[in-house]
């Protein structure tokens, strides 16, 4: 789920909240968390007794809290506490909750003068006793040594005049962001640098297919995506979607993307090398970059579902015979992009002539998707990039240090407009898996949230981040993306 406050707390979390009562801690959590996740004693007061101020229903609420805390720290979703958080005990329970749950334990101590916490409190319908508050005032003022020494794993102050602020705009800057952007109009970057293309991988495109691929490539050169790429299968993965949903040629596709007059840069991620003969899909590459006036690129990749290959009558070879036609294929490509029409006798092909034209329009980059260590290798030997999941960067970076190949990632997260928006998509796209499972696994979040993310993948050396979102239907979901191109 996304990242909550401003603080980028820890989320799925165990999150208590500690101040004295009119300290803003309600407010504060409104502001950053869905209703669902505050479990708060007032308003449990008003489930089993008459009003959250109801006192004599206080032993009922706290036993119902517990429960409710128990049961979502068990299933490893955020929770937040909403009490006082002032009784050390109890602070003491919940994390060790916490703990159990393997889940992070978060104090946000509500840092608010007795003045103001006075005040809000005599504006209340039923204000808590001067007697009790100055109580409460008293033991919160001492309370930052006592969590020091409980050992909560965050323990965030909350500044007396940051109690209302929400979390970041979508598309603000956020601590990993540069200044200001240095892209140029063929080259878009965002201000973290980053080229971000969005990847269309479901395609519920009605009765108007053409229409709707079309609309969806508009957007995205509106959003200021760099680029657009398709994936390349015969079958719709199961990863994606079932097997009877639509998954077009990507060629053919791209073609008809091409013919828009876009500023997108287009390719195939990834094409498998078992699907074309090398020479067709150079052909293809090249013809692609004509069309678009040299913004083409090609991904490749070894190819790993038998399924599709069986089904439509190609040959399925073992992993070495695959990686070898990776590694062959790549020469190839080189081979017939390259001036002139001489013969080609190079490591693994020889080609009697390279007469193939039109020639692209420029230097086609070529990426290899995969994480495999000889992919790896292949790629830093003979591509201009590799292109793994986030979390497979670190083993990127290290295959290719000490060359020029670059390192892009493919990634697949949950997005929403907010964090209600975000556990809506969650709950609708989960299936059977837990749900904090799914959010965790997809990253699951707002734009400004995978902004920060993005931002970290960047500083380490990330150069293109390929975005595939599982539930991305209109070109009004694109414009939501925009944020992240900017």
């Amino acid at each position: 789920m996304p990242d909550p406050s401003d603080a980028r707390l820890p989320d799925p979390a165990l999150v208590v909240l500690v101040g004295a009562s009119g300290a803003g801690k309600s407010t504060w959590a409104r502001a950053r968390y869905r209703t669902q996740e505050i479990v708060s004693s007032d308003d449990l007061r008003g489930v089993v007794g008459s009003g959250p101020h109801d006192l004599d229903a206080s032993g009922d609420a706290f036993d119902l809290l517990e429960r409710i805390v128990a049961a979502r720290l068990g299933r490893g979703l955020t929770t937040v506490v909403d009490t006082l958080g002032l009784d050390p005990a109890r602070r003491t329970a919940w994390l060790v909750r916490a703990r159990d749950a393997g889940l992070p334990a978060v104090a946000v101590v509500m840092d608010t003068g007795a003045a103001r916490c006075r005040a809000r409190n005599g504006a209340r319908e039923r204000p808590v006793p001067a007697k009790v508050l100055a109580g409460q005032l008293a033991t919160a003022r001492d309370v930052g040594p006592v969590l020091a020494a409980e050992g909560w794993d965050v323990v965030h102050t909350v500044a007396d005049d940051a109690q209302g602020a929400g979390p970041d705009p979508q598309g603000s800057r956020g601590p990993h962001e540069r200044p200001a952007s240095t892209s140029t109009a063929d080259d878009r970057r965002s201000s973290q640098g980053l080229r971000v293309v969005l990847q269309l991988s479901r395609f519920p495109w009605g009765e108007e297919p053409g229409q709707w691929v079309t609309s969806m490539a508009r957007a995205a050169d509106e959003a200021g995506f760099w680029g657009l790429s398709l994936m390349d299968h015969l079958v719709q993965i199961p990863q994606v979607g079932r097997a009877w949903e639509p998954i077009p040629e990507p060629w053919v596709t791209l073609g008809a993307v091409a013919g828009l007059g876009t500023r997108l840069h287009l390719g195939p991620l990834v094409s498998p090398v078992t699907l074309r003969p090398a020479g067709v899909t150079a052909k293809a590459a090249a013809t692609l970059d004509v069309l678009t006036g040299g913004r083409a690129f090609l991904g490749l990749g070894a190819g790993w579902w038998e399924r599709e290959h069986a089904g439509h009558g190609i040959a399925f070879p073992p992993a070495a015979d695959r990686l070898d036609t990776l590694e062959a294929t790549i020469e190839t490509c080189r081979a017939l992009w390259a001036a002139g029409t001489r013969e080609h006798e190079g490591e693994r092909v020889r080609l009697p002539e390279t007469t193939s034209y039109p020639r692209p329009v420029h230097d086609v980059p070529v990426l290899v998707g995969g994480s495999g260590a000889r992919t790896l290798r292949i790629g830093a030997r003979l591509a201009d990039a590799v292109n793994v999941r986030t979390d497979q960067v670190e083993r990127a970076l290290a295959a290719v240090r000490g060359t020029d190949v670059r390192v892009t990632v493919l990634d697949l997260p949950v997005i929403g407009r907010d964090r209600d928006d975000v556990w809506a998509r969650v709950e609708r796209l989960r299936g059977r898996t837990a749900a904090a499972t799914y959010a965790a696994r997809t990253h699951a979040g707002t734009v400004a949230h995978h902004r920060d993310r993005w931002g970290a993948l960047a500083e380490v050396g990330v150069d293109t981040v390929f975005l595939g979102v599982p539930d991305l239907a209109t070109p009004d979901d694109v414009a939501a993306l925009a944020g992240l191109t900017r």
